[in-house]
């Protein structure tokens, strides 16, 4: 791929690579979604598929309308947070079910987050570009993605609170 020369190129570049991102989160959330053991996060990460999806349907129509072409481009930064949140949440994760659940919420806001910057920085662009009914769609996700860190940030001072109590009883 050649640098882009205009801000639509680099908007149309961030489309793509959000695709690739959330494709490669799909996948990662679905194999540590196996893992956990409450079932309102057991809920939540197998919830946020669909949502996932919804929001790559969106990139897709945007990169339709923008004339771009409709095909995603790998995403290196997503990869490195999914191979992280695989070691920490598969190969290195603790036996405590609390514990191990509280490392995977880590791992899902981890991941959220970049979406939110990828989101919030395509926004941006469609903004600037004169594209508001792309900027909507795209603020939308971004706050899609704030309302499920609120809730995930909720279950883990939920968690962190049992696996603190769980701690204390087996110490005493």
């Amino acid at each position: 791929m050649s640098a882009p020369e205009s801000l639509k190129e680099v908007y149309t570049d961030e489309l793509k690579d959000l695709w690739s991102a959330n494709d490669q989160m799909t996948k990662a959330i679905k194999t540590l979604s196996e893992k956990i053991h409450d079932k309102k996060l057991k809920e939540l990460f197998e919830g946020s598929h669909a949502g996932i999806e919804g929001h790559t349907a969106t990139i897709r129509s945007l990169l339709e309308a923008a004339g771009g072409e409709v095909e995603k481009e790998h995403c290196k930064g997503m990869e490195g947070l999914v191979k992280e949140a695989l070691k920490h949440g598969l190969k290195e994760a603790p036996e405590d079910g609390d514990l191990l659940d509280i490392v995977l919420i880590a791992q899902y806001q981890r991941m959220s987050h970049y979406g939110v910057t990828g989101f919030g920085t395509a926004a941006a662009y469609a903004t600037a570009l004169g594209l508001k009914d792309d900027a909507k769609q795209l603020k939308g996700i971004v706050a899609d993605i704030y309302k499920a860190d609120e809730y995930t940030s909720k279950q883990s001072e939920r968690l962190a609170r049992l696996a603190a109590r769980h701690a204390a009883a087996t110490t005493d």
